[in-house]
């Protein structure tokens, strides 16, 4: 079965553009090229290696649109972009949840973590969905090494309270290294620090969206870091306070200081089991994206022949539900 060309669309892939969900859309567009074509295609910035979106619809006959699949991804123009789409195949690749839109029948959904694969499982039930997290590159890695960082914290997405809380009481107490900004190996980092901290509920309620993965502290984890972090969001996935890891931010500065200084005195790294790591391995995700990847090729098959004929969960139609589901229960406690 030869299956479609995928066109990842991004808004942009210089620097201005530099975030977690840009690398790992681009780390899911590498596995992908191992099963079909991938191509990324920009929509806000022109960029002179690459696609532009306006360009490919305004030519769709000469890029064959039908045999083609838009990958969308970003969440604040999701919903622009699945609208200025509507007749072509779309697939939403979903990190973050709770942006507000809805997405039709027509248009499957790929969610990075199974908190978002839920949210999506409730909102859009007449949709296909599939689970297929984010990748741990295989440079993240406990190479069993000396630590000479006691403490490491990124200071983007992290809480006040740990920026003005916890991390003062800490620096009096041991080795507090603050990443301000972007690094090349975190991995480096990562193999030098006994001890990592993430707390990002505080950030992703102001943004009024979900922490769709939370990739960093499982790379902190595959190098042999204790963890202290929130349980928000997609970090729910594979975060297990007590086993894996320790919940941050628990009842008092002074009770987090006290068990964050007893896991830097610890001489021994938490074991991580391989089948924790596996799943979010190279050829975990090729192999799920490979059965993917065939099945919406199917989809977009009997699209072309057959219409959607289930109703949508419209907020109409749940309004009638619920009248309906009313004048039953009432009609049977009188006696009708």
């Amino acid at each position: 079965m030869k299956l479609r060309k995928l066109y990842f669309l991004l808004p942009g892939t210089t620097e201005k553009f530099y975030c977690g969900g840009l690398f790992a859309e681009l780390k899911t567009l590498q596995i992908a090229q191992q099963i079909c074509e991938c191509e990324v295609v920009t929509y806000r910035q022109r960029e002179a290696d690459k696609l532009f979106l306006d360009d490919i619809l305004a030519q769709s006959e000469k890029f064959d649109l039908h045999q083609k699949i838009f990958v969308v991804s970003w969440g604040f123009d999701v919903n622009r972009l699945i609208n200025k789409l509507h007749s072509q195949n779309v697939i939403y690749h979903a990190h973050s949840a709770g942006y507000g839109f809805s997405i039709p029948a027509r248009i499957p959904i790929i969610a990075v973590s199974r908190n978002t694969m839920g949210y999506w499982g409730q909102m859009a039930p007449h949709s296909l969905i599939y689970y297929l997290p984010n990748q741990i590159s295989d440079g993240f890695q406990n190479l069993q090494q000396q630590r000479d960082i006691d403490v490491l914290v990124h200071a983007r997405k992290s809480s006040t309270y740990l920026m003005n809380q916890l991390i003062p009481a800490l620096q009096a107490k041991c080795n507090v290294m603050v990443i301000n900004g972007f690094v090349d190996d975190l991995a480096v980092l990562f193999n030098r620090a006994k001890v990592y901290l993430y707390d990002s509920a505080e950030y992703w309620l102001q943004q009024g969206v979900s922490e769709g993965f939370g990739l960093q502290p499982l790379e902190a984890i595959a190098c042999g870091c204790q963890i202290f972090s929130s349980v928000n969001g997609g970090l729910s996935d594979y975060l297990d306070p007590g086993f894996n890891c320790q919940k941050i931010a628990g009842y008092s500065c002074e009770f987090d200081v006290t068990r964050i200084l007893q896991a830097v005195s610890n001489p021994g790294y938490q074991f991580v089991p391989d089948q924790l790591l596996a799943e979010y391995r190279r050829e975990n995700i090729l192999n799920r994206l490979q059965v993917i990847l065939t099945e919406l090729n199917l989809l977009f098959d009997h699209k072309q022949i057959y219409p959607a004929n289930i109703p949508d969960l419209t907020p109409a139609r749940v309004w009638q539900l619920k009248t309906r589901k009313f004048w039953q229960k009432f009609s049977k406690k009188i006696g009708i």
